[in-house]
C-alpha cells in the first residue's frame, strides 16, 4: 500500500459526500470517532492488565527468592 496523495483524498470525500450527502457527513464523523475512541479504550485496558500482569508475575517470583533466601539454615 502506497501513501495517499492529495488527489486519492480528494476523490475519497467527493464519493463519500455523493454517498452520504452533506448532512449525513457529520454523524458518520461522529460515529467514527467513537468508535475509534471505544476501540482505544479497549486496548489501553489490555496493555495495562498485561502490564499489571507482569508486575505481579515479577512481585510473586521476587518474594519468593527472598522468602528463600531470608529461610534460617539449622546447624548440625
Amino acid at each position: 500500500m502506497g501513501n495517499l496523495g492529495w488527489q486519492e483524498i480528494l476523490l475519497i470525500a467527493v464519493v463519500i459526500l455523493i454517498l452520504f450527502g452533506a448532512r449525513k457527513i457529520p454523524e458518520f464523523m461522529r460515529g467514527l470517532g467513537k468508535g475509534m475512541r471505544e476501540f482505544n479504550d479497549a486496548k489501553n485496558n489490555v496493555r495495562n492488565e498485561l502490564e499489571e500482569g507482569m508486575n505481579e508475575k515479577d512481585q510473586r517470583a521476587k518474594s519468593s527468592v527472598n522468602t528463600a533466601s531470608q529461610e534460617p539454615t539449622t546447624k548440625s
